[in-house]
Formats: C-alpha cells, sequence, structure tokens
C-alpha cells in the first residue's frame, strides 16, 4: 500500500484544494505537486499573483498558508502503478469529515480533476461551495494551460 500526505491546513484555512492521491514524482519528493510539468504550481501561482514556483517547497506552503488556503487528497492510501488516477486499486478514503473541526473558516472545496470531484457531493450537503477544476496534471493535455486557468481563478472566487 502507498500512504498520501499529510493535511496542509490550519484554522485559517477558507479554501481546501483536495487532489486524488500523489503521484510517483510527488511521492519520491515527499511534496504535493511536484512531477516539473504539473501545471499545479503555476496555475496557482498565476490566481494568486505570486511567483510560487521559484519558491522553495516550505514557502510555498508557508504562501498558501497565509492565504487561507490548504492542500490534501481525497485518498489516504491506495495501490497504484504508475501515476494514473485509472490505476488506483484498493483506495482507503481521508477522513474528510474532520476537516470542519479542523478548519473552521473553510467554505470553499475546490477538486483537482474529476476523480477528486466525485467527493463534491459530500461538501455540498454539509452546506459548503465546491468547484471541480480541470486536472494539473500533465496527463490532462485536453486543455491549454490558459482554459485551465479561466476555471482555476473560481478558487479564490
Amino acid at each position: 500500500m502507498l500512504g498520501g500526505f499529510a493535511p496542509v491546513i490550519d484554522s485559517r484555512t477558507r479554501v481546501l484544494i483536495l487532489g486524488s492521491f500523489p503521484g510517483v514524482a510527488s511521492l519520491a519528493a515527499g511534496q504535493y505537486y511536484a512531477h516539473p510539468r504539473n501545471q499545479f504550481w503555476p496555475l496557482l501561482g498565476a490566481v494568486l499573483q505570486q511567483a510560487l514556483v521559484d519558491l522553495p517547497y516550505p514557502e510555498r506552503l508557508q504562501h498558501l498558508l497565509a492565504q487561507g488556503i490548504g492542500l490534501w487528497d481525497v485518498i489516504n492510501s491506495c495501490q497504484r502503478r504508475g501515476s494514473l488516477d485509472s490505476a488506483i486499486r484498493d483506495a482507503r478514503a481521508n477522513d474528510l469529515a474532520r476537516l470542519q473541526r479542523d478548519c473552521p473558516q473553510l467554505r470553499r472545496v475546490c477538486f483537482n480533476g474529476k476523480a477528486a470531484g466525485k467527493f463534491a457531493a459530500d461538501f455540498s450537503a454539509r452546506g459548503i461551495a465546491t468547484l471541480v477544476l480541470p486536472s494539473s496534471s500533465p496527463a490532462n493535455a485536453m486543455s491549454s494551460f490558459a482554459q485551465k486557468l479561466e476555471h482555476w481563478r473560481g478558487i479564490i472566487g
């Protein structure tokens, strides 16, 4: 079984971005969205108008938390060969219910891709606004950076 990462959240988190499960490059680096072709950090940097990609990883996380943005994944552990969501087997979900307790200011949950977006209804039922974003993964080549960014701007909207 592969294990995911701890959430990057605090009591100020108003917006949470949930992915599905870290890819091979991210697991190897011990960092969210570490694959060099993943557009997560450039997209989020464009939304926040900050050059996040140029910062060391710990500073990126500090900037997100200071903006009230947290990161986590919907899957806690699974079996998978490669990095594709379609290859995930025996998935065990994270305790997403704890988020309202740990993040009392949580108002919006954004999902990085359709696989994570399957959990949107759970949050909507709790009165939390949701937004399913086009995946930042290099496997999602159907949309250009500009097309993705148009949707990603809704994170802070």
